[in-house]
């Protein structure tokens, strides 16, 4: 089956940065949308960001929107997740998605915090 893998977590401070990366390995990358959910532990999965096939077109949650940006690069089948002035509340489980084939990753931990 094929595996999305998340990497660049970590623990930044309330105003810092951090860049996401993910490895798609799937045949139809150039063709799919991709995407970052995010699930804070007790909570739902939430929708953070979505790239469209071509990387053209991009769409954020409200509360992230002007401080992530998502791109991909369709030549080496990765997506990123540029987070920059990053709160608390961005703590969370961060997945990769595969949006046309519904392919979730392992998730790689965020924290921000002092």
């Amino acid at each position: 089956q094929v595996q999305l893998v998340e990497s660049g977590g970590g623990l930044v401070q309330p105003g810092g940065s951090l860049r996401l990366s993910c490895a798609a390995p799937v045949q139809t990358f150039s063709l799919d949308a991709m995407g970052w959910d995010r699930q804070v532990e007790g909570k739902e999965l939430e929708f953070v960001a979505t790239v469209n096939a071509e990387g053209t077109r991009t769409y954020y949650e409200d509360v992230v929107e002007g401080r992530f940006t998502i791109s991909r690069d369709n030549d080496k089948n990765m997506v990123y997740l540029q987070m920059d002035n990053m709160r608390p509340d961005d703590t969370a489980l961060y997945f990769c998605v595969d949006r046309t084939r519904a392919l979730y990753g392992r998730g790689t931990q965020v924290t921000v915090s002092t």
